[in-house]
Parts: C-alpha cells; sequence; structure tokens
C-alpha cells in the first residue's frame, strides 16, 4: 500500500504531486510573510552575499526568491494551461482549428498574466521596463526574428483557416500529404509513405501551397493513352470514355472527357480527365484501374496500343558485304 502510494505521488503528471508541490510553495512565502524565515533572510540578504550592479542592489536573497517565484508562477500557469487546453479540446461541435486558436489564445493569457504577477512580487517597476524596449526589439528583430515570425504566421493560419487539420496538401518542395497539427512554432504533415514532416508556419505564408481539399474534395485523373493509326480511332475514344464512367469512384459532375491531342510518330494520341468524389482517397488507384479497363476494351475490340518503331533503309547495301 505503501509503495503504490508512494508511486502516485512521485507520477510527474499525477494531480496529487501537483498540490503537494504547490501547498510547499505556498507554505514557503506564508513562513516567509510570518518572519519566521527571518534570520535566514538576513544572511541571505548581508553584504557579504550582495553586490551592486549600477545603482541596482543584488544579493542572494534577492535571486533566490526572484527564481522560486518565477518557477511557482510558470508551473503554476503550466497545470491551468494544460487544464484549459483539455478542457477545450473536450468541446463538441467546434472545428479543431477553432479549438486550436482559443488555446493558444488562453495560454498565452495565462503566461502575460503570470509574466506581470512575477514583477510585482518582485517589486520591479513595469515603468522602468521601457528603457530596456529598445534592446528587446532588437533582439526580437536579429535573434529571433524566426520564432517570431513563425509565431505570428501561425497566428494568420488559425485565423485565416486557409490551411486546416486532415487537409491534403502540396508544398513547392514536392511534400504531398495531410495536416495533422498546426501549433505556434510549425506544422505537422503526415505524407502517404507514413513520415512526419515539421514544416515551419512561415513556409506556408511566404511560400505557394496547394490545398487539394480547400473548398471542396474532388480531383482530376488524367491518362494519355495513344492507339495506332490502323484503329477506329472514333470507337476508341467511345472506349475510353465509356471506361472512366464505369469506375465507382468517378462522378457524374463534372464528367469524363477524352480529347485527340496529337498526330505521335507511331501513335494517335488521347488525353482523358475523369474527377473522383474524395482525392483524399488516393488517386492512383481509380487511374491503375480505369487503365486496365481500357486495355481489355481494346483487346475486346482490336484495337492496338502501338510501341515505336523504326524503319532502317540502306543507300548502298553492297558496302555491307
Amino acid at each position: 500500500m505503501i509503495n503504490k502510494l508512494w508511486k502516485i505521488l512521485l507520477k510527474p503528471n499525477a494531480w496529487v504531486s501537483k498540490i503537494l508541490l504547490l501547498l510547499l510553495v505556498v507554505a514557503f512565502f506564508w513562513l516567509g510573510f510570518l518572519d519566521n524565515l527571518q534570520p535566514i533572510k538576513e544572511f541571505l540578504d548581508s553584504e557579504t552575499l550582495s553586490f551592486n550592479v549600477g545603482d541596482v542592489h543584488f544579493s542572494l536573497y534577492i535571486l533566490l526568491k526572484a527564481v522560486i517565484t518565477i518557477v511557482a508562477l510558470f508551473w503554476i500557469s503550466s497545470i491551468f494551461s494544460d487544464f484549459s487546453e483539455k478542457r477545450v479540446k473536450s468541446l463538441h461541435g467546434m472545428r479543431a482549428n477553432n479549438k486550436e486558436l482559443i488555446i493558444k489564445a488562453i495560454q498565452i493569457s495565462i503566461y502575460f498574466i503570470a509574466a506581470l504577477v512575477a514583477l510585482d512580487i518582485l517589486g520591479i517597476d513595469l515603468t522602468t521596463l521601457a528603457i530596456f524596449s529598445g534592446a528587446v526589439g532588437i533582439g526580437v528583430g536579429f535573434g529571433l526574428q524566426k520564432i517570431t515570425s513563425n509565431f505570428i504566421s501561425g497566428i494568420i493560419l488559425l485565423f485565416e483557416k486557409s490551411i486546416e487539420n486532415d487537409d491534403l496538401i502540396e508544398l513547392n518542395d514536392g511534400t504531398y500529404g495531410f495536416v495533422r497539427h498546426t501549433g505556434a512554432r510549425y506544422t505537422l504533415v503526415e505524407t502517404f509513405e507514413g513520415k512526419e514532416i515539421i514544416i515551419p508556419n512561415e513556409d506556408f505564408i511566404t511560400n505557394r501551397v496547394t490545398n487539394w481539399t480547400y473548398s471542396n474534395t474532388r480531383g482530376r485523373v488524367e491518362i494519355t493513352i495513344g492507339v495506332s493509326y490502323d484503329s477506329d480511332i472514333e470507337k476508341a475514344r467511345e472506349l475510353i470514355l465509356e471506361a472512366a464512367k464505369e469506375h465507382p469512384r468517378s462522378v457524374e459532375e463534372p464528367m469524363p472527357v477524352c480529347y485527340l491531342r496529337e498526330f505521335g510518330d507511331s501513335s494517335v494520341n488521347f488525353l482523358l480527365f475523369f474527377w473522383v468524389g474524395d482525392v483524399t482517397e488516393g488517386r492512383y488507384e481509380p487511374q491503375s484501374d480505369v487503365m486496365r479497363c481500357i486495355w481489355k476494351k481494346f483487346k475486346e475490340h482490336k484495337i492496338t496500343i502501338p510501341f515505336p518503331q523504326r524503319d532502317l533503309h540502306i543507300k548502298n547495301p553492297e558496302a555491307l558485304k
């Protein structure tokens, strides 16, 4: 029984351990306010453990108080942040991107309030922070520009809803897959090979992105077919359209179309377009099915799919002897 209780207390995500740590932090500050820790405070705040930076006085007590305050506040903020995230994700009837947007707004608000409370407890005048605004701006402009850009890009994506979870997208570099998660810094894309690619949010704002499912899930499939010059091209076109219309995933609107594209060196070339209702289920399978169906129909109706042939004429056959 004791071992089970000890394991529960040591679990990093257990609410019991979090409550106990919270009580310890509260007890520490309570003892400090009741002057029970006054001798320790005077020792840590003594001249031997103090130093000055310009007009600002620092001591081991001040530094220790600052560390404990910041860790405690941000740790408590993380508890509220995790709790609010779970509550928002449990809501029904709300789109995933709206949930992510609400979660980010709540998290930013919680940590911003925690920062203000920490500054107030440490006795730092907020008006003095204006002195450092220029330096902070330069730091953000140079050292944190990519992080800031990705964060702002993530917020833009959540507001615009141009890319949402489970959308099928394609990037300029050939990345092709489903959006599984949109975070503050990156977007997670799962490819058809099973790879999970972490892409900075900035790439979705500054580069061209193809969203196959932005307004609808339809997708077009195209097939190029060549028939011999001896074949009946009207019959060949009829059979090609028939094969496309017979496929169960082919939709009636837009209806399949077949064009005679060119008279090639060895064949008369057709181009077939047909649409599938849900492109997220893939295009290669219906393309393969229709091509095999065309092959069978051509065999039944004696229509030949030619292969390249070359005629060789020898001007001086005697020279070969």
